[in-house]
């Protein structure tokens, strides 16, 4: 459920899940405006849907709408999946902390946590959700960069004293001593702009993350790669958020497999 929809890969995804293991069901588009977007949430129940994922720009304000928000989401500030209970209620989760984690664990199965601070670009609810992951695995610092440094003040305040805000002119000096690097803005996007980003500060056993999956190897990317440092892609959290999710709606915790993975990128 977003506003567009269209260019979701999430259907592909579960749907492929849905075969595999032999469920009966479909994932299915739903483009909603946002000023249709209680409406629609409250119709799932009717409609006879186990729960929806919501995309931009929904992620925060169905917070108020749904009737329980799970701890992690609400700290999150966002939620990215909902879930119909038995009673027709419906509780707000965040899988995007889950997958973000996951994901880099899988890219980089040596990456370690406590091996330095992290600098985060961007201040949205990826970057929210990219945070508390980073937080709860117990990376001991993280920066946070963002050209609105307001809005990267009020993450910062949201939680606590493990994260500090660097401002937008000095987002190079920040990268001096860093263990991670993460984009989660939407630069570096089919159509969008590169990350403005020198990586010549950057430690060479840095690993380099970016959230964005189209394209796969985002300039970015790119140019982590070209000075030898480890990356992370964006597709493995897109594939593994959606697990969480799955499993809430028809009981089964699915594979991110490698087949799962070659067809995505295929369709990329």
């Amino acid at each position: 459920m977003g506003w567009p929809v269209a260019h979701s890969r999430s259907p592909f995804i579960h749907n492929h899940w849905i075969a595999q293991y032999g469920l009966r069901g479909a994932y299915v588009q739903l483009p909603v405006r946002p000023e249709n977007l209680e409406a629609a949430l409250c119709a799932l129940p009717t409609l006879g849907f186990a729960g929806c994922n919501l995309t931009i720009p929904h992620k925060v304000a169905a917070l108020a709408l749904v009737d329980r928000v799970e701890p992690l989401a609400q700290r999150i500030g966002a939620i990215n999946t909902v879930v119909v209970e038995a009673d027709g209620s419906l509780t707000g989760k965040n899988t995007d902390a889950f997958g973000y984690l996951h994901s880099l664990q899988e890219s980089c199965p040596g990456w370690c946590a406590d091996a330095g601070p992290a600098l985060v670009v961007g201040a949205g609810g990826a970057a929210r959700a990219v945070v508390a992951a980073l937080l709860d695995a117990g990376v001991p610092q993280v920066r946070l960069c963002n050209r609105s440094q307001d809005k990267a003040q009020a993450i910062a305040m949201d939680f606590g004293p493990r994260v500090i805000t660097v401002p937008w002119n000095e987002r190079a000096g920040a990268l001096a001593d860093v263990a991670l690097l993460v984009n989660t803005t939407n630069q570096g996007m089919h159509g969008e702009p590169a990350l403005d980003l020198a990586l010549d500060p950057l430690p060479l056993n840095a690993l380099v993350s970016d959230i964005v999956y189209v394209p796969q190897r985002t300039p970015l990317i790119e140019a982590a790669l070209a000075r030898g440092n480890p990356v992370a892609y964006g597709l493995g959290m897109l594939i593994h958020q959606a697990r969480p999710a799955f499993e809430a709606w028809f009981g089964v915790l699915p594979e991110a497999s490698e087949a799962l993975l070659h067809a995505v990128q295929a369709r990329l």
